[in-house]
């Protein structure tokens, strides 16, 4: 049987270490913090008996199980993320137990009047009796994904220590970088050596995902000119307003504060600028390709049409592709969703199958010739001071890998 306060205590140690990424750097991982909880990983790994640990330049950890059986099984693996996002501080994260949870409000911070409600955040009435791990409100917590983390390493250690059960060889990778996009730029599938994978970074309970957004992401620049404003009458050009017209000329409700499911949007996350240059910087998501170039293609037309209304050339655009939807590369291989739904039944977890509106490290690897769907990892409202994980459902996660390589032997015996 799985141990509770083993796996709690090895989440803490995870979450207690920086590992925030920054979209700005161009090294790999993007800050050097990352390797602090990398090094640290690679001797626990070492340390509960895996083969082959590594760890490459770039900060990507990669072991093996080995197979206990005579008969040949596809290998396997298991794939979570080590950094944390960038959009909120991952600095001295303070994490706080709270044992059987009674169903009402959380105060997470006294003295900034901070509360983790049920009321705004209903799916903590999910877990009503259970342990959760919550921030002091300052901080995110980092379940993201360093639940996945501890879930792969928990059960592999529980295999190691546990060889009646029965499995082919397995792999597991941890990678840098995945919130800002580059997890697996510098992932090497051939050494990893699997058939498929499952990334371990959804978020409730029994979800099982093999679609997910194709994503772009997109800067617009807009050209002013500044001059005194006293005598700026037929001189003064205001980038500012120029993108402001920009912004209102895209779809209103397009955005993902307006969508859910297989709606796609438009999401503007920075803006910067002055009178003489103004920058926003957008990201573009849908799980439809031909909606997706769609949207491409409206951003660049509605500059310019605004360069042929001004009659000069004040707006220019980049759209860069970040990634795109694996379904294409899943569907023709469904039995490795069909085992881990399947693994999800026999636990008596009830399999939550639906779109990813994000994206993770499968959906790159996916079309690195690597089928990657991605799987639960229990933790909520990830990337903010409202994070929380519920530790039965970094218990279930773990008890479904270890189910999932016992059925995948089973399956090819």
């Amino acid at each position: 049987m799985l141990n509770k306060q083993h796996i709690i205590n090895r989440f803490l140690s995870y979450v207690k270490i920086d590992t925030e990424s920054d979209p700005k750097s161009n090294t790999t991982p993007s800050t050097k913090k990352q390797w602090d909880l990398a090094n640290k990983l690679v001797e626990e790994l070492k340390a509960i008996g895996m083969s082959n640990v590594s760890i490459d330049e770039n900060a990507y950890i990669m072991a093996t199980l080995p197979s206990n059986v005579e008969h040949e099984v596809p290998t396997i693996g298991f794939i979570s993320h080590i950094d944390t996002s960038p959009d909120f501080t991952g600095a001295n994260v303070n994490p706080q137990i709270v044992e059987n949870y009674s169903g009402e409000d959380i105060i997470l911070n006294t003295e900034k009047n901070i509360i983790l409600s049920p009321s705004y955040f209903e799916d903590l009435l999910l877990y009503k009796g259970e342990t959760l791990i919550t921030t002091d409100g300052t901080t995110l917590l980092g379940a993201d994904d360093k639940a996945g983390v501890c879930e792969i390493v928990s059960a592999m250690e529980y295999l190691i220590q546990h060889p009646e059960i029965k499995h082919g060889t397995i792999k597991v990778a941890f990678t840098p970088d995945e919130e800002i996009g580059r997890g697996a730029h510098k992932f090497d599938v051939d050494k990893f050596g699997a058939d498929w994978a499952y990334t371990m970074d959804g978020s409730q309970v029994g979800e099982l995902e093999y679609e997910n957004f194709n994503a772009a992401e997109a800067e617009v620049t807009f050209k002013g000119r500044i001059v005194h404003p006293g005598y700026a009458k037929g001189k003064m050009i205001n980038s500012m307003y120029y993108a402001s017209e920009y912004i209102n000329t895209l779809p209103k409700l397009e955005v993902p504060e307006h969508t859910e499911g297989y709606q796609g949007f438009f999401h503007l996350h920075d803006i910067h600028g002055n009178v003489e240059k103004t920058v926003l910087e957008y990201i573009i998501r849908d799980h439809d390709k031909d909606k997706f170039k769609a949207r491409k293609a409206l951003m660049q037309k509605v500059a310019n049409d605004m360069n042929t209304k001004y009659n000069q050339d004040i707006i220019s655009i980049e759209v860069k592709d970040q990634y795109y939807n694996m379904k294409e590369k899943v569907t023709p291989v469904m039995h490795v969703v069909d085992i881990a739904e399947e693994a999800m039944k026999q636990l008596g977890i009830t399999p939550l199958i639906k779109p990813i509106r994000g994206g993770t490290d499968g959906s790159q690897l996916s079309y690195m010739g690597l089928p990657c769907p991605n799987i639960f990892a229990g933790g909520h409202n990830f990337h903010g001071r409202y994070e929380y994980v519920p530790v039965e459902s970094m218990l279930k996660a773990t008890k479904v890998i270890c189910k999932i390589v016992e059925l995948t032997q089973e399956r090819y015996n």
